[in-house]
């Protein structure tokens, strides 16, 4: 939804141009997700699933649409967790903004809860890209400083807390800001054109997500 989707980005891209790539980027998610095979795939959205906006999207049928419902992120994530673990589930939490998770890396993550209650897969802003549970706790979203670069840092503390077995693999880019758009595919690019391609590259936002 052009000037809802990725706004860090419309300095570069535009409100249209924004949207498109979050559109490009929930599909290869979506595509990802469905891939690995692991179980149920929940498309947690907002605004809410009543908005038209979700019915212009050509969704996979097998995907279920639900509401984050309100609250900071740690608030929606914390109660998509609980709901599925309280019905005897592993979760893998994901956003839809890093094109390198593929579904081998879920399938990973997914695997190392064989052995540990968490696994976490970083993003080297600081984030995390994913983040698997198989036991639930509040404090693992509460109180944490969104989009900095000590999220990630400051869920392992939790986690230590917790005393549960945490598994880490290996970092990946996500895109949040114009600097991140040289971590999209080469192919996204060539098959957009310029739609993808900074308007101002001058204009970088100093943020972290």
């Amino acid at each position: 939804m052009a000037g809802f989707a990725k706004t860090r980005l419309i300095p570069a891209l535009g409100q249209q141009g924004a949207a498109d790539l979050a559109q490009r980027l929930l599909e290869h998610t979506l595509h990802e997700a469905q891939k690995a095979q692991l179980g149920a795939v929940e498309l947690c959205v907002t605004p809410s699933v009543t908005d038209a906006f979700w019915q212009t999207l050509r969704l996979p049928q097998t995907v279920r649409l639900t509401d984050q419902g309100t609250g900071d992120l740690g608030e929606r994530m914390a109660r998509a967790a609980q709901r599925v673990i309280a019905e005897g589930e592993a979760v893998l939490l994901i956003g839809t903004d890093c094109p390198q998770l593929n579904a081998a890396q879920l399938q990973s993550a997914a695997l190392t809860l064989k052995h540990a209650q968490t696994t976490l897969i970083p993003a080297f802003d600081g984030g995390y890209v994913l983040l698997g549970m198989t036991q639930f706790d509040s404090s693992v979203f509460s109180g944490i400083a969104w989009s900095t670069d000590r999220v990630m840092q400051e869920t392992l503390n939790r986690l230590k807390r917790l005393d549960w077995r945490v598994k880490t693999l290996p970092a990946l880019h996500d895109i949040d800001v114009p600097a991140d758009l040289q971590w999209l595919p080469i192919a996204w690019l060539d098959s957009a054109g310029s739609k993808l391609m900074p308007a101002n590259a001058l204009a970088f936002e100093q943020d972290f997500a």
